[in-house]
């Protein structure tokens, strides 16, 4: 049986998943001297960060852009305490541009504050008061985040740090704590600004995985202003795959032990505690179990659930089966001749092609287009991804997946086509992802992409714990708080980090 305990007189850490949130777990808890194995059943680390090559394209498998490598942002942070170099990257100015039905000039989400105000005030008018208390809320928000908060806490020492991160400026946001972003249309009389409410319906849509009448408004401060100064989003050199690598390299200096195309099966419980794993190898198909002090599973909640299997405790599934359904998504990868990217392309779009039709399904995408000299293209050739949320249970339910798979990707293809110049003769390569792809290669149950959805009953102090109710068991990832995308895993890892290091003092 294989044994890849470091040191036994470390305590022992098995990290479930090597996406970015657990990567940055393991990684901070091999820093801080702990015995730390990680299994994933991938092919590379990182999750739906990592990336895959064909014909000389490098293309990211599902996240694009990254928030918080600014000074004092999570990357940044997290990145110095490991003492590795931050990776290179330039900010996305603008963070996206928004084309809205039959319209031929876009919203731009302008990087500086001033200008992105210019923007709105032109393209929305009378919806200064909204913006003006997204920013109040965002300003409160950020600062409490910034502090480390534990949400939603589950004993003492969890209350004791959400209190300790509370300040008098924070109280701002505790009258909107169950509001949604269109309870706050409603109370500025813009419920029928049809306009905004299809920019916010896509932005949301984008980083809640719901619709602004569902979006809990203190999520969607957060979500719609760190584009801006001091914060904003990046594009990384090369290509997302070289955050997961450097956080690699400072868990393997640090002694820490991973194992790719391994499969957890199963989380052992012995008197309501996570005492080891069930472990795979899926190239000699041996199977073992890992004993462990702790157990961190950077997994999806239903993914949890099904390696608890009976130990489960039952309030917990009975909340994990209530969920409304998760979002699926549909990718098309494309490498392409530079000749059909527009001057002047953002490196992120958003088009909604029909105002009556839903935000998915074809009828919206949002599309990362690579640049000159990115690492993503050879010369003269460059890289356009293209996705779209779909419901995952057609793909799975459908009898002609071919068929429906050929028939989105025609479909995406003959969208881009009105804005990129897209012959037979420009596509050099192609590919297409489906919820059945994303389940294969990142094992998210139903191959859901994004969380869980941030409303108001599983947005922060109402959303799932990091400390989950076995002990010595721990949720990171996005179906946590604070959410979706590389910066809101990584604040997941540092909670849990925090969590760990209290129960071992």
């Amino acid at each position: 049986m294989p044994n890849y305990r470091v040191g036994r007189s470390k305590p022992r850490i098995v990290v479930i998943g090597a996406g970015i949130g657990g990567l940055t777990a393991g990684a901070l808890l091999a820093h801080r001297g702990y015995s730390v194995l990680i299994v994933d059943q991938a092919i590379v680390p990182g999750g739906c960060a990592s990336t895959f090559k064909r014909q000389g394209f490098t293309f990211d498998v599902g996240a694009t852009q990254v928030a918080g490598l600014e000074p004092g942002g999570i990357h940044h942070r997290i990145f110095s305490e490991l003492e590795i170099e931050q990776p290179k990257a330039t900010p996305c100015d603008p963070a996206c541009a928004v084309y809205l039905p039959g319209e031929e000039t876009p919203i731009n989400v302008w990087r500086k504050l001033e200008k992105w105000q210019e923007e709105r005030d032109r393209q929305f008018p009378g919806s200064g008061p909204f913006w003006e208390l997204l920013a109040a809320l965002f300003k409160a928000s950020w600062e409490f985040q910034g502090r480390d908060p534990v949400l939603p806490p589950r004993n003492v020492w969890d209350l004791w740090q959400l209190t300790k991160a509370v300040r008098r400026g924070t109280l701002i946001t505790v009258p909107y704590t169950l509001f949604t972003v269109g309870d706050a249309l409603r109370a500025y009389g813009l419920e029928k600004d049809h306009r905004l409410r299809m920019f916010l319906d896509l932005q949301l849509k984008l980083y809640s995985q719901v619709d602004a009448e569902e979006t809990a408004l203190l999520y969607a401060a957060t979500a719609l202003s760190v584009s801006q100064l001091p914060q904003g989003l990046f594009h990384l050199q090369g290509s997302m795959q070289t955050l997961s690598d450097r956080l690699v390299s400072a868990f393997q200096r640090d002694g820490g032990k991973l194992l790719m195309r391994h499969t957890v099966e199963s989380i052992m419980v012995e008197k309501d505690k996570a005492t080891a794993v069930v472990i795979r190898d899926q190239k000699t198909d041996e199977v073992w179990t890992e004993s462990a002090d702790q157990v961190v599973a950077n997994v999806t909640v239903q993914n949890l659930v099904q390696l608890l299997g009976e130990k489960a405790p039952r309030g917990y599934r009975q909340r994990v089966q209530k969920l409304p359904p998760a979002s699926g998504a549909f990718v098309v990868y494309l490498g392409v001749d530079e000749s059909v990217i527009p001057p002047g392309c953002p490196p992120h779009l958003q088009f909604l092609y029909d105002a009556n039709g839903p935000i998915g399904e074809n009828n919206s995408l949002f599309v990362s287009v690579s640049h000159p000299g990115d690492g993503r293209a050879p010369d003269g050739k460059a890289t356009i991804i293209a996705s779209s949320f779909v419901n995952p249970e057609k793909w799975w339910r459908t009898e002609n997946y071919e068929e429906l798979k050929q028939e989105y990707t025609r479909d995406a293809i003959a969208h881009l086509a009105k804005f990129f110049y897209l012959k037979p003769e420009t596509i050099i390569c192609q590919e297409a992802a489906t919820p059945r792809t994303f389940a294969q290669y990142t094992a998210r149950k139903d191959g859901i992409v994004g969380g869980i959805g941030q409303r108001i009953p599983t947005f922060g102090p109402f959303g799932f714990a990091n400390r989950t109710p076995i002990q010595h068991l721990w949720l990171v990832g996005d179906s946590t708080h604070p959410g979706e995308g590389t910066a809101g895993v990584s604040y997941s890892a540092v909670t849990v980090v925090k969590q760990i290091e209290a129960e071992k003092r």
